[in-house]
C-alpha cells in the first residue's frame, strides 16, 4: 500500500513516515501544500494523510482540488483544529476522516485500515482462492494453515489481493511495494512471486498469481 503524508512538522511527518513503513506502506512526504498537491497528482496513492495548517496552499483547498479530480482516494486530516465546526469543515471539504493532534499512532493505523477496509467493499480479510490475508495481524493462512512471509512477501501479496483481477504493471508494483520511483531494474519482483508462489503452493491447478508477459501480473481466484 501507499500513502502520502503532507505535514510541515518534520518531526510528525518522520514519525508517521517511519510507523507506517513498519506497517509495510511505501512513503512519499511532502511539507507544503503545492508540493503535496502535485504529488497526489503526480503518483497512485492509496491513501492520503493531510495536515490542515500547511504553507502554501491549505490542507483544506489541497482537499478539494484532489476531490475534483478524485472521487475515491481517501484523505484524513491531521490537525489541531478541535471545534465541531472544523471537523464539519474538514469533512465538507471532501475528507474521510479527522484525527486531532496530538493522537496516537495505533489510532490513527486503524482509522487507516477502516478507511481501506470500506475502500475493498468492508471486508477485513482479503480472499484469493483458499488463500486469506488480514492486514490487521499480518497474518496468511491456506486453507486454514498458516503460512510465515516476510515483510516484502505480504505487502507484494497483499497489493495483488488488493488489486484482485487487475492486471498489476511492474511500475506500479515497484512503487506501492517497493517505494521506488524512478526506472530501476524490476526483476526483484519476479524473485519475490517465485517466493509468494513456493510459499503458497501455487500451481496449474491454483495458478492464483498469473504472469502478463510483458507488463506484470494479475491475481485471480483460479477459473
Amino acid at each position: 500500500m501507499r500513502a502520502l503524508i503532507v505535514e510541515d512538522e518534520t518531526g510528525i511527518a518522520n514519525f508517521l513516515r517511519d510507523g507506517l513503513k513498519e506497517e509495510s506502506f511505501a512513503v512519499d512526504v511532502s511539507t507544503d501544500g503545492n508540493s503535496g498537491l502535485e504529488m497526489a497528482f503526480t503518483n497512485e496513492y492509496d491513501i492520503i494523510l493531510l495536515d490542515w495548517m500547511i504553507p502554501g496552499l491549505s490542507g483544506i483547498e489541497v482537499c478539494r482540488q484532489i476531490r475534483k479530480q478524485d472521487s475515491s482516494i481517501p484523505i484524513i486530516f491531521l490537525t489541531a483544529k478541535d471545534t465541531i465546526q472544523d471537523t464539519v469543515f474538514g469533512l465538507e471539504a471532501g475528507a474521510n476522516d479527522y484525527i486531532k493532534k496530538p493522537f496516537a499512532f495505533e489510532e490513527l493505523l486503524a482509522r487507516i485500515r477502516v478507511q481501506l477496509r470500506i475502500n475493498d467493499d468492508g471486508n477485513t480479510a482479503l480472499k484469493l482462492g483458499d488463500i486469506l490475508l488480514t492486514p490487521e495481524t499480518h497474518g496468511v493462512t491456506v486453507n486454514e494453515k498458516e503460512v510465515n512471509l516476510t515483510q516484502k512477501e505480504f505487502s507484494l501479496l497483499e497489493f495483488l489481493i488488493r488489486n484482485k483481477n487487475k492486471v498489476c504493471t511492474r511500475t506500479r508494483i515497484i512503487e506501492h511495494v517497493w517505494d521506488i520511483h524512478f526506472e530501476a531494474d524490476t526483476s526483484v519482483i519476479d524473485v519475490y512471486i517465485n517466493f509468494l508462489r513456493k510459499k503458497l503452493e501455487l500451481n496449474s491447478e491454483r495458478n492464483y498469481i498469473q504472469t502478463v508477459r510483458g507488463v506484470g501480473y494479475i491475481a485471480k481466484d483460479g477459473e
